[in-house]
Formats: structure tokens, C-alpha cells, sequence
């Protein structure tokens, strides 16, 4: 199960990346556009562990409560590297 979470949390991870970065090059630099994909996977982390209290549900190998885990790891992440590549974009101006 941990092995599983692990993997879904690198897949969200990167698709948070791709999302963030895709906003990020598609929004002028006085948008904030590019950290929603974080903050969506930051909300739905959060409901996923509290549906986890409820009942034991598995979706591909992995409980609500490792979805939820991978979700916030994957809204961590992807929040900090954009944070990081939005403020790279904007030093250059």
C-alpha cells in the first residue's frame, strides 16, 4: 500500500508541475493563476482524509487516506516549485 501511494503521489505530483507550469507561461506575471492546481489538490487532500474516516474504501491499491496523503504531498511540492519558478519569471523582468 505504502509503495502505491507513493507512486500516486509522484504521478500528481507531476501533473500539478504541468498544470502549474502550463498557467504560469499562459498568465501575465500579475496573475496568480498558476498556483490553483496546488491549491485544488491541497482541498481535495484535505476531503479525501476526512472521507477516510467514514468507511474503508480502496481505489487502486490505495485507501482514501493515501489518496488524500498523496494529494497534499503532491500540492506541496507542486506549490513550492512553482513558487519558485514564478519567482525565477519575474527576476528576469
Amino acid at each position: 500500500m505504502i509503495q502505491s501511494v507513493l507512486t500516486i503521489g509522484a504521478i500528481l505530483t507531476v501533473a500539478s508541475l504541468v498544470l502549474s507550469f502550463i498557467l504560469l507561461k499562459a498568465t501575465p506575471k500579475e496573475k496568480f493563476m498558476s498556483y490553483i492546481p496546488g491549491a485544488v489538490f491541497f482541498a481535495a487532500g484535505l476531503i479525501l482524509l476526512l472521507f477516510a474516516t467514514f468507511g474503508k474504501v480502496e481505489i487502486m491499491g490505495a485507501g482514501l487516506g493515501g489518496w488524500g496523503i498523496a494529494s497534499l504531498f503532491a500540492a506541496a511540492i507542486g506549490l513550492i516549485i512553482t513558487a519558485i519558478l514564478d519567482s525565477f519569471q519575474n527576476a528576469k523582468a
